[in-house]
């Protein structure tokens, strides 16, 4: 184990492969790997990439990835893909639409499937990102599956949050209830060669106009959760998602894309931001696995058949879900702990 976290740091990519299949297999060497790497990591600049299927994300994180490189930058990609509900397999496809940045030792690919998690990224998305940045790499782009309204959990591990909107995939209205567009911090309008462009644009600068924070209450996480905060920000230290137009598969308006990620970069460096981003997705962190440990304790004390009882009465309508979960809950109460 300390070889392959020697490795790792040193910045082997067949180490890190070897520890990113360790962390997406729950291995039981993964804790102490990401342990010892953890003090290592902090120093990528994580791009999240999201939108619905169709806006061409693979193509532009290629576009971004190229761009990077001829800054001087080393690029890690997360390209995570769907898995089947039915069969449990996935088609890793999205390596394939990249096949231009093969060769090149600045760039490292790796392709996860959901295995069942929603919200467009795995389970061990989070991990595979501290290994990568562990590994040394400037920027680590992350692409999600093509999520919908309110698949947003990218905007919880990324810096920067980019969504992808495409013409023709839907009319004004369904961009401006799309819940997922509030987690933008910067849109963008890919396939803009294509008629329908600019009624694309007007309607996502109206949702701007609707949404911006300074016409609303803002919200802050608190446990985890959404609630009001006490004073309504001051305006001119928000950020406005801005707007803008790409063609990836020929590279136009790539440029102005990054200059308006680095703009972000700046914006958060400002007064502390990142430091209080980092502090509420590591929150939302802590609090969803704290969720899923209790979970597996839970079922793990609770006798198997002690929960095929409590199902069985409930679909014979004698006892309710909400009941159900307190008497599972008061049944691991009274069950005798370990040393006690």
């Amino acid at each position: 184990m300390n070889d392959l976290l020697s490795a790792i740091l040193a910045g082997d990519r067949r180490a890190l492969a070897r520890g990113l299949t360790q962390v997406e297999n729950d291995s039981p060497q993964a804790a102490a790997l990401l342990d010892g790497l953890f003090p290592y990591t902090g120093r990528a600049w994580v791009i999240g990439m999201t939108g619905a299927p169709g806006t061409g994300k693979s193509s532009l994180v290629t576009a971004l990835a190229k761009a990077y490189r001829a800054q001087g930058q080393t690029v890690a990609i997360l390209a995570v893909d769907p898995t089947s509900p039915f069969t449990g397999g996935a088609i890793l496809g999205d390596r394939i639409r990249m096949r231009d940045l093969s060769g090149d030792k600045g760039v490292f690919i790796r392709s996860m499937a959901t295995r069942g998690s929603l919200g467009g990224l795995a389970r061990a998305t989070r991990d595979a990102i501290r290994l990568m940045d562990a590994a040394g790499f400037d920027r680590i782009l992350v692409e999600t599956v093509g999520a919908g309204q309110s698949e947003v959990d990218i905007a919880r591990a990324a810096y920067t949050t980019l969504v992808i909107e495409a013409p023709g995939l839907g009319d004004d209205v369904q961009a401006i209830k799309a819940g997922i567009l509030e987690i933008a911090d910067v849109l963008v309008v890919n396939k803009a060669d294509r008629p329908g462009a600019d009624n694309t644009v007007r309607a996502l600068r109206t949702m701007l106009e609707i949404g911006h924070p300074a016409s609303r209450q803002a919200m802050i996480r608190h446990h985890g959760q959404m609630v009001a905060a006490p004073e309504t920000p001051d305006e001119a230290n928000l950020w406005i998602p801005p707007v803008i137009r790409t063609v990836a598969i020929d590279g136009q308006g790539v440029d102005e894309l990054l200059e308006a990620v680095e703009n972000h970069r700046t914006h958060l460096a400002l007064e502390g931001r990142r430091t209080a981003l980092e502090r509420q997705q590591t929150e939302i962190e802590v609090y969803e696995r704290l969720r899923e440990a209790l979970i597996q304790r839970l079922l793990a004390e609770v006798p198997a058949d002690a929960i095929e009882a409590i199902l069985a009465r409930i679909v014979a309508r004698t006892l309710n879900p909400q009941a159900a979960v307190k008497a599972l809950l008061d049944q691991y109460s009274q069950k005798p702990k370990q040393g006690a």
